[in-house]
């Protein structure tokens, strides 16, 4: 199934923080990393007193099923040390499932596509990079179209060419 997944961090070294959470989805031989997207220094949503965040998006193809795929995030985002307490705060790592194939779910801890995916600048931007034609199964538009409906909002920066690292495709 094709996944694509948002990446954030704004703690530590947030773009190792990123680098590393990709190649650990990447390492299992269940997923493989079809593209990812620049970085992008995001300033926060919600709760602004805070760093600001680095943020990407990659597409994965993976042999797990839906929830099986959370789960695996999310474990992910435990080693890394996350820890979920206030909402919208700083991270460590966060790890979103934004589409996962043409699939629509929404249950208890699990909305697929990501339920504020079209109002986030900072997800759209990197999604747009790698897929600019993909259709959101609810709303019937593209990323691209979304993304030009957006009002102005908060500052989505490119990570200098220099600074991004080499995308293990």
């Amino acid at each position: 199934m094709l996944a694509y997944i948002g990446i954030g961090s704004n703690l530590g070294d947030a773009l190792e923080n990123c680098r590393r959470a990709i190649q650990d989805i990447v390492s299992d031989g269940r997923n493989h990393l079809l593209k990812c997207s620049p970085f992008y220094r995001t300033e926060p949503v919600g709760k602004k007193d805070q760093a600001w965040f680095i943020n990407g998006v990659i597409a994965v193809e993976t042999s797990l099923g839906l929830r099986e795929f959370l789960d695996f995030l999310l474990n992910i985002e435990r080693k890394m040390g996350r820890e979920r307490g206030e909402r919208w705060g700083p991270r460590v790592i966060d790890l979103d499932i934004l589409f996962f194939g043409d699939q629509v779910l929404n249950e208890d801890g699990l909305q697929v596509p990501h339920p504020r995916l079209h109002e986030r600048r900072f997800v759209l931007v990197p999604l747009k990079e790698i897929a600019p034609q993909l259709e959101h199964p609810l709303l019937a538009k593209t990323v691209s179209k979304i993304i030009s409906e957006l009002p102005e909002g908060e500052k989505v920066i490119p990570v200098p060419a220099t600074e991004q690292g080499p995308c293990t495709v």
